[in-house]
């Protein structure tokens, strides 16, 4: 129980700060303790308590540019499902972790990051739907919209709107999923409540973090996370794709 709640702690002031990423940190305490049928309702549940806070935060001139985010991640959800049975799942995580892992430390190096200002609502539409494949298939629909965001050159409090936006929309519509299924265990329900006070502090903690970062801190913070997410996905993967499995 305790890493349980150290992990929830940990992972909602790493969301508070950064506006995503609950899941990846959650995730790596919780392997240990929790089965998977437990810990990805609660991602989710916890996901979606630490979004809405941050709604506070909300930079309301950011909401037309997540809608193409958002409309393209729920068309993609459904074709990422269909494509699943089609796709070596490992080799799916470890090109990914591959990318991750030498395209973020590449751009924190950088002097100046690349941006990418062409391809208008069309390009954020398909950012937003290979995001939603990419969940689709393996559960990763964040990678790809934040990194596209970081592209575009936005200042981070449009970056983090726009994100916090998309995935809360993956969120919930993924919770409905789950609650229309009952994919929900009786675990994973009694540890809901639990939950809230410790995200919501550790949430509220982050975000006192994330006021005091300015614009090259959050790049950093948000590229380092991305190298992480890289670094996990590849060590996960690689044993299984050797392995042959």
């Amino acid at each position: 129980m305790a890493v349980i709640l150290l992990g929830a702690a940990v992972a909602g002031f790493v969301q508070g700060m950064s506006g995503f990423a609950f899941g990846l940190v959650a995730m790596a305490f919780w392997s240990w303790a929790l089965e998977p049928a437990v810990a990805g309702p609660l991602v989710v549940f916890c996901s979606i308590i630490g979004q809405g806070m941050g709604m506070r935060l909300l930079k309301v001139s950011a909401i037309p540019r997540a809608i193409p985010f958002i409309l393209g991640g729920l068309a993609g959800v459904p074709l990422g499902v269909v494509l699943l049975p089609r796709v070596n799942p490992q080799m799916f995580q470890a090109g990914l972790g591959a990318l991750l892992l030498v395209w973020c430390p590449a751009m924190l190096l950088a002097t100046k990051l690349p941006r990418i200002a062409h391809g208008g609502k069309l390009a954020d539409g398909v950012a937003g739907m290979l995001g939603g494949i990419m969940g689709g298939i393996g559960g990763l629909p964040g990678p790809i919209p934040t990194l596209w965001c970081v592209l575009r050159g936005w200042d981070r409090v449009t970056q983090r709107s726009v994100f916090q936006l998309v995935f809360l929309t993956m969120h919930v519509t993924t919770m409905t999923g789950y609650l229309v299924t009952g994919t929900i265990t009786a675990e994973a329900a009694w540890l809901f409540p639990v939950m809230v006070p410790i995200v919501i502090a550790s949430a509220l903690l982050g975000a006192r973090a994330y006021q005091a970062l300015g614009e090259i801190g959050f790049q950093r913070i948000v590229l380092g996370l991305l190298a992480v997410s890289g670094a996990v996905l590849l060590a996960a993967s690689l044993p299984r794709l050797l392995a042959g499995g």
